[in-house]
């Protein structure tokens, strides 16, 4: 018998690393294909991730994170590792994690209850100490870390570069204005903090936060952005609940989820990635940059 590949070399990782749980379970759980992960997932059991290129590189601090994360009282679930991280590949890396309870919320469905939730997690989040020398702290990655960290407005040049012409200038004013933005006092950011890394009990509460793989000590009002999910309305009536710097921060959201779109060809840019990858992404977001420009048009 060959090598296993695809599917079954994935779940053979997964056997590898729970090998307490049935063989029978594992060869029938479900294999999900990310841009830069593998996961197999045990429902109620366990979340295996195999982590290929930069991801792979990153993935004995982020499973420390989680430890630190799981014990600096955040009130919700996170992932904590089951295993430790093992070597699968030249380039690629797995580690067994512990479920997290709950489902995703649909996009819009804010509500009273739910901006209560996101504020209770948005004052949670803001209280953990994030200085370097924390357990937290120690662990988190640094801003930008979907696109280039370091490079990132490098990379995000060369994405407007690469864009047509008739949406280029929109493109180059989103950037301009992420990059003109002051600098703020630093929090623990999820990073992608929307969809399905929200986990909610079917009562409306929060139950946890999952993939916390680009968390960094940031700007909260990237969070903001990503919290979007929910709508402006929930953002906005749950930063003007919480007071403070929160409204600000919710301003500063959208300079910083104007420039969402355009991080995806930059990450693809920084792993490496085909051309035609690249040119694909370019694409939709050229056809996003338009559909804005056209509904903004329509408001005026």
């Amino acid at each position: 018998m060959g090598p296993e590949t695809g599917d079954d070399a994935v779940r053979a990782t997964a056997r590898r690393l729970l090998p307490d749980t049935a063989a029978s379970h594992v060869s029938a759980a479900e294999v999900v294909r990310g841009e830069f992960h593998d996961v197999v997932l045990l429902p109620g059991r366990a979340v295996v991730k195999v982590a290929r290129g930069l991801a792979a590189q990153h993935l004995e601090r982020r499973a420390a994170l989680l430890d630190a994360l799981a014990d600096a009282g955040l009130p919700l679930a996170v992932p904590r590792p089951l295993s430790e991280v093992v070597r699968t590949g030249e380039a690629s890396a797995a580690v067994a994690l512990s479920w997290v309870p709950g489902e995703p919320a649909p996009v819009g469905a804010g509500g009273e209850q739910r901006v209560e939730q996101l504020q209770q997690l948005l004052t949670a989040m803001a209280a953990v100490d994030v200085s370097a020398g924390t357990p937290v702290g120690r662990c988190l990655d640094v801003p930008h870390a979907y696109a280039g960290r370091g490079r990132w407005a490098e990379l995000m040049a060369r994405v407007v570069a690469m864009l047509p012409d008739d949406v280029r200038d929109d493109a180059a004013a989103c950037l301009r204005a992420a990059v003109d933005l002051p600098p703020v006092p630093p929090r623990l950011v999820h990073g992608d903090l929307a969809g399905h890394n929200l986990r909610w009990h079917a009562d409306g509460t929060l139950a946890g936060v999952i993939d916390w793989d680009l968390a960094s000590a940031w700007d909260p009002a990237v969070d903001l952005g990503c919290l979007v999910w929910f709508g402006w309305d929930a953002v906005d009536a749950a930063c003007a609940g919480l007071g403070g710097g929160w409204p600000t921060a919710a301003e500063r959201a959208r300079v910083w989820f104007a420039t969402f779109p355009l991080e995806g060809p930059a990450a693809l840019l920084d792993d490496g990635a085909p051309a035609a990858l690249v040119a694909e992404r370019l694409e939709r977001v050229a056809t996003a940059l338009r559909r804005e420009r056209d509904a903004a048009g329509a408001r005026r």
